[in-house]
C-alpha cells in the first residue's frame, strides 16, 4: 500500500521494492513477469540494486530465458554504479567466461572493487587468486591477508582455507599478513 503509489509516480526505490515483492511473492502473489517489469522500470532510472537483481534474473534464468550476455550487461551497469554484489558477480562471469571472454585479470579487478566495500565472498576470491596466481601474481602474504579478512565472516570453509594457506607461510610473513588484514 505504501510503495505502490510511489512506484506508480516513478520512484525508483519503490519500483525496485515492488519488483522484489512480486518476484518472491511477498505482499503480492508471486508473479515473475510483473516483478521483472517493475525491476526494469527501476533499473531504467539507474537504480543499482534493480540492475543487480536483473543480472541475477538473467544469470539464473529465473522468470526469463537464461542469457549470460544480458546478465553481464546488467551486472556491468550495477557494478559501475558501485554495487558490491554486482561487482562480485561480474567477476564470477569473467572468471568463468560466461557472457564475456574469460579474463582472470578482469575478474580480479572487479573482485578487488567489491572486496574494498566489504564483500567477504570477493575477499575470499582475492585470496584464491593470490594463492593460485590465476589472475594476479602469486603472493602468499596477500593470499593469507585476504583469507583472514574473509574468515571474519565466520564461514567455516573460509576459516579452513585461511588455515590451510597459513600452514605454508613462514611466521614472519604470517605476522605481515595479519597486520595487512588488520589495516
Amino acid at each position: 500500500r505504501e510503495y505502490r503509489p510511489l512506484a506508480e509516480r516513478g520512484d525508483a526505490e519503490a519500483q525496485y521494492r515492488i519488483g522484489r515483492m512480486y518476484e518472491f511473492g511477498n505482499g503480492y502473489p508471486q508473479d515473475k513477469a510483473q516483478g521483472i517489469a517493475w525491476l526494469r522500470k527501476s533499473a531504467a532510472q539507474g537504480h543499482a540494486d534493480a540492475e543487480q537483481e536483473l543480472g541475477v534474473v538473467y544469470a539464473t534464468g529465473d522468470g526469463v530465458r537464461r542469457d549470460d550476455a544480458q546478465a553481464v550487461a546488467w551486472f556491468s551497469k550495477a557494478a559501475e554504479h558501485g554495487n558490491a554484489t554486482a561487482q562480485y558477480n561480474l567477476g564470477l562471469l569473467y572468471a568463468r567466461g560466461q557472457g564475456v571472454a574469460q579474463d582472470y585479470a578482469q575478474a580480479f579487478a572487479w573482485w578487488r572493487k567489491s572486496a574494498a566495500q566489504g564483500n567477504a565472498d570477493a575477499q575470499l576470491k582475492l585470496a584464491v587468486v593470490y594463492h593460485t596466481g590465476q589472475g594476479a601474481a602469486r603472493d602468499d602474504v596477500s593470499a593469507l591477508a585476504n583469507a583472514t579478512i574473509a574468515a571474519r565472516s565466520g564461514d567455516q570453509e573460509t576459516i579452513d582455507y585461511r588455515d590451510e594457506i597459513a600452514k605454508s607461510v613462514p611466521p614472519a610473513q604470517r605476522r605481515t599478513a595479519a597486520a595487512l588484514a588488520d589495516a
